[in-house]
């Protein structure tokens, strides 16, 4: 039985993490307080003060938010990926494709952030090598996503419509992969994921497209930001339909 694979959680861990993950919500922009109210015809001044540890919610207040949010109560776990949950391995042999916040933002990937499972060749992934800071190491590894042709837009004919990319989320680096070969990132510009070649320069991210047709970005960095914070991973495998 699945809900024998999760971990427990009591009433204040679930009441925590649920405190948590609207807090990341409202931090990538797709949640505010007011909005969170209008949704569940709670005062606002009661969500803050929830949101600030300040109070607690009862059951049935924490069942509207989580109906609100289209949350349950797998996606407060505090992992996903126990044994038996799904088959994979750690080479990364099956990789979750999953929607672009979720490669952005989501540290541990939710049951519900996951669209299909993308099979690889076993042993296609041992190779790679990531390298960036230390806290990206708790993030799952690899995880793909399916891009609109509004998105893959500046990088064709490399990157086609309705393409899959694969993401090494262990490799922010600016630093080249290979010598004298650029590499290809998922990054967040103006909240969403894009593909682009990177550059730091005079404390902006200069992202360049493949498709020349496209202007250049400068991301410029707000105060304590460093420019990876921006990087959700390297692009490491292009799948292409035809």
């Amino acid at each position: 039985m699945l809900a024998a694979n999760f971990p427990q959680m009591n009433f204040t861990q679930m009441h925590e993490r649920l405190r948590l993950e609207l807090l990341r919500r409202i931090q990538r922009g797709t949640l505010s307080v007011s909005l969170l109210a209008r949704q569940t015809g709670f005062r606002q001044s009661h969500l803050s003060n929830f949101l600030r540890s300040r109070r607690q919610l009862s059951l049935e207040a924490m069942d509207r938010i989580l109906a609100a949010q289209h949350l349950t109560v797998g996606d407060l776990l505090p992992e996903v990926r126990q044994k038996g949950f799904w088959p994979e391995t750690e080479t990364g042999d099956i990789v979750p494709v999953v929607s672009q916040a979720a490669a952005l933002f989501e540290p541990t990937i939710r049951p519900g952030a996951i669209q299909f499972m993308l099979h690889l060749p076993p042993n296609s992934l041992r190779s790679i090598h990531p390298r960036g800071p230390i806290t990206r190491k708790p993030w799952q590894r690899f995880v793909a996503v399916r891009l609109s042709a509004t998105d893959s837009a500046p990088m064709e004919p490399l990157v086609l419509p309705e393409a899959i990319v694969l993401v090494d989320r262990h490799y922010i680096s600016l630093l080249p992969y290979r010598p004298n070969r650029p590499n290809l990132y998922a990054v967040r510009h103006l909240s969403r994921l894009s593909l682009r070649y990177v550059d730091f320069l005079s404390n902006r991210l200069v992202l360049r497209p493949y498709n020349i047709a496209f202007p250049v970005d400068l991301v410029e960095l707000d105060p304590g930001e460093a420019p990876n914070d921006l990087v959700a991973g390297r692009v490491v495998l292009i799948l292409n339909e035809v």
